[in-house]
């Protein structure tokens, strides 16, 4: 099996990896920061809006099952690309919507990724692509945070569930089998 990476940023990392842990294909799905100038970034730097770094997932998946492409529609469908250095109540450049292509071809997808999502949003895409640069993963206890913590914090019970609905009616097609 061949396997692949891409990297994405779309707000909390939380709500990101909730979404795409559930999609076929999909190998693991790894909370951390990237964009940054800081190295090795902890979640309380990061989160205060001064190292650049973003809020992002880096995911693994197989090719042969699911694509880049079904990978960057789903991104687009299930946070809002509109919306500059924010989502919902999280505000700041450590919550921007951004790609993060590891090589031109990822980078050319990027871009016809951005223009197939331009078409369902009303408001023009705001998704930076930006160069891949040093990652970071994020602290464990943020790892897989929806199955552990996350359904019993308000605040991920407000924000995935909708998202997961979201995916739920775009892409059931894509998703695990129970």
């Amino acid at each position: 099996m061949t396997q692949e990476t891409a990297i994405f940023a779309g707000g909390c990392f939380w709500c990101t990896e909730a979404v795409f842990q559930s999609l076929e294909g999909v190998e693991g799905v790894e909370s951390g920061y990237i964009g940054g100038a800081v190295a090795n970034p902890t979640y309380k730097q990061v989160c205060g809006g001064d190292t650049g770094h973003a809020e992002a997932i880096r995911i693994t998946f197989d090719p042969a099952v699911i694509s880049y492409d079904d990978l960057l529609d789903v991104h687009f469908a299930t946070h809002d690309p509109t919306t500059l250095n924010r989502q919902g109540n999280d505000i700041g450049t450590q919550y921007r919507s951004a790609l993060f292509p590891l090589d031109a071809a990822q980078a050319d997808a990027a871009r016809a990724g951005i223009a197939r999502a331009a078409a369902d949003w009303p408001a023009p895409i705001v998704t930076t692509i930006e160069s891949a640069s040093d990652w970071y993963p994020a602290e464990d206890y943020h790892q897989a945070y929806w199955e552990g913590e996350g359904q019993r914090n308000p605040y991920c019970m407000a924000v995935i569930p909708p998202k997961l609905a979201k995916l739920h009616k775009g892409f059931s097609d894509r998703l695990r089998s129970a």
